[in-house]
C-alpha cells in the first residue's frame, strides 16, 4: 500500500481521495449515474468478484507447481506423457464442437478494414492525441523523415531537394501501382479535374483516367480546380492533396503537394504494459485522458521551438462524393482500451478487509463509465460499442471470468448485455493451447485476438523453467513452437469466423528508427493472415499502411482457411537445449545484451515512471522496451542461473558493468540518476537485480509486482 494515499470511506470501500474526487466530479457528471448508486454497486460487485479473482490466481500457482514437479521428475520429456499430464491437471482442456463467434455491433474499422494498429501509453495526453489523430498521415513526411529514403541529408534539418524528389518519385510509383492510369504514369499528369462524375487527368496533348474507376470516390474544392482527390483501395482511403502554392508542389506539374494515407485505423490506449501506473495519482492521470478522448475534449499544451502549441482531436474529414453529395470520413482512429490483467491489485481502492482491489475490476468499471460519454455522441464507436482489450488471461476459466466482470459492469451502469466487447491477448501459454475454448467463453463479446509473442515467450520460459536451459533469445523467433503459436492463432480465429467480423492481430515492430527494415519484414504479418498488426508510432502506421494496399488480407485469409491446421502438440515443443556447449564469451555476450536492456528500461520505470521507452541497446540501436521485453530478458537469465549456465557472481558483475553503459547512454537526460558507482543506493539497480535473481519465483514470471513495489518506494 502506498504511504501517500489518503482514503475516504464509502460503503465498504476505502477510496483514494484523488480517485474519489475524479469519479464524482469528472467521470459521473453527464452520465445520469447517481454517485450513491455507483459506489453502492461498485462496492457490491467488487466484493463479489474479488474472491473468484483470487481463486483463479491460486489455480495458476498450483498448476505451475505441478508442472515444475513433473519436469523435475521427468528430465527426459516424452511428449505424449507430457500432454496427458497437462490434461490431467486441467491445464489443457478438451476442445468442444466447432462454432462461430456472434459478436454484434462491431465497427467497420475492426470488421471490414485491414490496417495498422497503434499502441499508445494512455498516461501521456500528447501521445494519446497523436495516436488518435494518426488515422490520417502524410506519406511525404513519413518518407522524408525516415530511412526509407537514403541521402546524405537524412539526419539534417536542412531541406534536401534530391531527397524531396525521391519522396515524390516513391509516391508516384505508389499511385501507379494501386491507381493505375489507362495511359502513361502519374508522373506525367499536369492537371486533375472532375468531369461528369469521372476523374480526368490531363497529360501532354492527351487525357486519361484511372483503370478502375470505382476507386475514385470524391473530391474537395471545385470540379475544375479540386484541392483534394479521394481514392480507395482495399477499403483504405487515400487523399491526393493539390496545392500548387505549397513548397512541396513546386516541382510537381499537377500541383500535388502531398499524399495523405488512412493509417492507424484502430488504436489501443494502453493502461497496461506501456505505463507505470502504481497508485491513484497515476491511475487518475490515465483515466482522465481516456475520459477526455471519450468526451472529445482532450487537449495537450506544449512548447515547441519557443512556441506554445495546443493539440486536440481532429474533426471528421469533409468531402464531396462524385455524385455531388456531401460526405465525411472519420477523422480519428477507433480507440480501444487495454485494461490490466487479473493478477495485479492497486492501492487506489481498499476492500473491506483492507486488501487492495484487483486492478482489472477497477479498470473495467471506470473505463466503461467513461465510454458512456461517447455512447451519447458516437464519435468513437459509431455502432455504440465499448472495446476493451484484456491481456494475460490464462485459459478458458479466466476468459469466462472476464465475461462475468463485463456483465456485472453492464448491469451496474445500465448497458445492454455485450455492449462491452473484449479483445483477447493470446500471450500466455495456457491460453494459446486452449484458444478455441477461450474464444468460446467470449463468443458474443470477442472482437480481436492478437499474438503477443513477447509476453508469450516470457511465459514459455517461466512455465518450463524446470525443463532445462533455454536456447538463446535470438533463436526463439525461429524455434518450432513460436511458428506453431503464430499459425495456430490465425487458424483458430479463421475457424471461429473472425474474417470479416473481428481482428486477427500480430505483434509490435520494436525498432522505431528502422523503417526500411520494417517495410521489408512486416508485410509477413499480412501474408500470415493478420488484418491488423502493431506499430510503435504514427509514422510507422503510415508506412505500414502501404502493405495493406499491396495485399488484400481478407482474400489471403480465405486462402489460409484451406491449409493444414496447427496441432496443439506443436505448441508444446519446449525451446530448451539439453547440453549447452556455449563458450564463456558467448554466454557473457548474451547476458550483457539482456542486462543492458533490463537496466535501460527499469531505470526509467523506477526513477521517472516511464512505462515504455526507446532504449538504446548495447549497440546503441533504439529498441522499444516495455514489460513484455523485460519479462523475456529477466526470465531468460533466471533460467540460465537456475540450470548453471552462468553464476550469480558472473551476472552481478555484468549488471554493474552494463549499469555504467546505461549511465553513459543517458548522460544528456537531466532527470536521469546514475546507478553507478553507488549501486546499493540505486533502487532501479536493486529492482533489476531482483527481477533476475528472484525471477524464478515471480508469478508467471511477471515483472509487475517488483516494479510496482519499488516504484512506490521510489515515489515515497
Amino acid at each position: 500500500m502506498s504511504k501517500v494515499e489518503k482514503y475516504i470511506k464509502i460503503e465498504n470501500l476505502s477510496v483514494s481521495d484523488e480517485l474519489f474526487k475524479f469519479v464524482n466530479e469528472e467521470l459521473l457528471p453527464g452520465t445520469k449515474i447517481i454517485q450513491k448508486d455507483f459506489w453502492e454497486k461498485f462496492d457490491n460487485f467488487a466484493h463479489e468478484l474479488t474472491p473468484e479473482n483470487k481463486k483463479l490466481i491460486k489455480i495458476r500457482e498450483k498448476m505451475q507447481m505441478d508442472i515444475d514437479s513433473w519436469h523435475i521428475e521427468n528430465p527426459n520429456i516424452i511428449k505424449k506423457e507430457y500432454q496427458k499430464f497437462l490434461i490431467d491437471i486441467g491445464y489443457l482442456v478438451k476442445p468442444g464442437s466447432d462454432f462461430k463467434i456472434d459478436t454484434k455491433n462491431i465497427d467497420h474499422e475492426i470488421s471490414k478494414i485491414a490496417a495498422p494498429q497503434l499502441v499508445v501509453p494512455i498516461m501521456n495526453s500528447r501521445y494519446a492525441l497523436n495516436a488518435a489523430n494518426a488515422r490520417w498521415m502524410s506519406l511525404y513526411d513519413s518518407l522524408y523523415g525516415t530511412d526509407i529514403i537514403q541521402s546524405d541529408e537524412s539526419a539534417s534539418e536542412r531541406y534536401d531537394p534530391e531527397r524531396g524528389e525521391e519522396v515524390i518519385k516513391f509516391t508516384k510509383k505508389f499511385l501507379d501501382k494501386h491507381f493505375t492510369l489507362k495511359k502513361k504514369s502519374w508522373s506525367q499528369v499536369s492537371k486533375i479535374i472532375i468531369e461528369k462524375k469521372n476523374l480526368v487527368l490531363n497529360l501532354i496533348n492527351d487525357n486519361t483516367t484511372i483503370k478502375e474507376s470505382n476507386k475514385f470516390i470524391g473530391y474537395r474544392g471545385k470540379k475544375d480546380k479540386p484541392t483534394a482527390i479521394i481514392l480507395k483501395n482495399n477499403n483504405l482511403f487515400v487523399e491526393i492533396i493539390i496545392n500548387p502554392e505549397a513548397f512541396s508542389a513546386k516541382s510537381d506539374p499537377a500541383g500535388i503537394s502531398d499524399i495523405i494515407l488512412e493509417s492507424a485505423v484502430t488504436t489501443i490506449c494502453d493502461h497496461e504494459d506501456s505505463v507505470a501506473g502504481v497508485d491513484a495519482h497515476d491511475k487518475v492521470l490515465g483515466y482522465r485522458n481516456w475520459l477526455g478522448l471519450m468526451k472529445g475534449d482532450l487537449k495537450a499544451e506544449f512548447d515547441k521551438n519557443g512556441k506554445k502549441l495546443i493539440r486536440k482531436l481532429n474533426p471528421d474529414r469533409k468531402f464531396i462524393l462524385k455524385n455531388g453529395e456531401l460526405s465525411y470520413l472519420h477523422g480519428r482512429s477507433l480507440l480501444l482500451n487495454r485494461n490490466v490483467g487479473h493478477l495485479m491489485t492497486n492501492p487506489s481502492i481498499l476492500l473491506s478487509d483492507g486488501s487492495e482491489i484487483p486492478e482489472g475490476i477497477m479498470d473495467a468499471f471506470i473505463i466503461s463509465v467513461a465510454c458512456l460519454h461517447d455512447l451519447k455522441i458516437r464519435k468513437n464507436s459509431r455502432n455504440g460499442s465499448i472495446y476493451i482489450v484484456k491481456p494475460k488471461m490464462h485459459g478458458p476459466k479466466e476468459a469466462k471470468f472476464t465475461d462475468h466482470i463485463f456483465s456485472k459492469v453492464e448491469t451496474a451502469i445500465g448497458l445492454k448485455k455485450n455492449t462491452i466487447k473484449c479483445g483477447i491477448m493470446d500471450e500466455e501459454r495456457r491460453t494459446s493451447v486452449n484458444l478455441k475454448e477461450c474464444i468460446r467463453a467470449l463468443k458474443s463479446r470477442v472482437f480481436f485476438i492478437n499474438t503477443g509473442f513477447l509476453d508469450r515467450t516470457g511465459d514459455e520460459m517461466h512455465t518450463s523453467m524446470e525443463a532445462g536451459p533455454m536456447i538463446k533469445k535470438g533463436d526463439m523467433k525461429t524455434s518450432s513452437w513460436i511458428n506453431a503459436y503464430e499459425n495456430n492463432n490465425v487458424d483458430i480465429g479463421l475457424a471461429c469466423g473472425f474474417s470479416g467480423l473481428a481482428q486477427i492481430g500480430k505483434g509490435m515492430w520494436a525498432m522505431p528508427d528502422k523503417m526500411s527494415d520494417m517495410m521489408k519484414q512486416k508485410i509477413s504479418h499480412l501474408e500470415a493472415g493478420a488484418n491488423c498488426a502493431w506499430v510503435p508510432s504514427p509514422t510507422a502506421a503510415a508506412l505500414h499502411a502501404l502493405h495493406y494496399h499491396d495485399i488484400d488480407v481478407f482474400k489471403k485469409q480465405h486462402e489460409l482457411k484451406k491449409r493444414k491446421k496447427t496441432q496443439v502438440s506443436e505448441l508444446l515443443n519446449i525451446p530448451i537445449i539439453k547440453n549447452p556447449n556455449w563458450s564463456v564469451e558467448d554466454i557473457n555476450k548474451e547476458i550483457s545484451n539482456s542486462a543492458q536492456t533490463i537496466l535501460g528500461y527499469v531505470v526509467r520505470w523506477i526513477d521517472q515512471g516511464i512505462g515504455c521507452s526507446k532504449v538504446p541497446d548495447i549497440n546503441n540501436i533504439g529498441l522499444m522496451e516495455d514489460r513484455a521485453t523485460l519479462r523475456i530478458s529477466s526470465q531468460h537469465i533466471a533460467n540460465w542461473l537456475h540450470h548453471g549456465v552462468c553464476s550469480k557472481k558472473q551476472v552481478l558483475e555484468i549488471l554493474k558493468k552494463m549499469a555504467k553503459v546505461v549511465d553513459k547512454q543517458n548522460i544528456n537526460d537531466n532527470l536521469y540518476k546514475n546507478m553507478s558507482p553507488e549501486y546499493d543506493k540505486s533502487i532501479a539497480f536493486k529492482t533489476a537485480c531482483e527481477l533476475i535473481f528472484q525471477g524464478r519465483h515471480q508469478p508467471s514470471g511477471y515483472t509487475e509486482p517488483l516494479l510496482h513495489l519499488n516504484r512506490i518506494i521510489k515515489k515515497n
